[in-house]
């Protein structure tokens, strides 16, 4: 949806990293575990690509049994995508006006 929306600018992430980086920037903070229910996979091997590339990074621990990890995205994130702060994502009706364009 962001390659859509933005354009071709994503060499260096995979689809499933895009994905995974999508479901961060509009449900964050998110632990992995609610990440891999709404894409329906495991996610690690995109979290950890995200991760190197600074696309996101941990922001706590959710107070939960277990206290999983809580993921945000980055300045960076923000700048490759050139949004000035996350207001600026597309809603879900942008997105299905982009899809129908399509």
């Amino acid at each position: 949806v962001l390659e859509q929306y933005f354009g071709e600018r994503t060499e260096g992430i995979s689809r499933g990293a895009l994905e995974t980086l999508s479901i961060i920037a509009y449900k964050q903070p998110a632990t992995k575990a609610e990440i891999e229910k709404v894409r329906g996979v495991d996610c690690s091997g995109s979290m950890r690509s995200l991760l190197e590339k600074n696309f996101i990074a941990v922001s706590g621990r959710k107070n939960v049994p277990g206290r999983p990890l809580l993921y945000t995205t980055t300045k960076y994130f923000l700048e490759y995508f050139g949004l000035n702060d996350l207001s600026e994502l597309p809603t879900f009706r942008e997105w299905q006006e982009l899809r129908r364009e399509q």
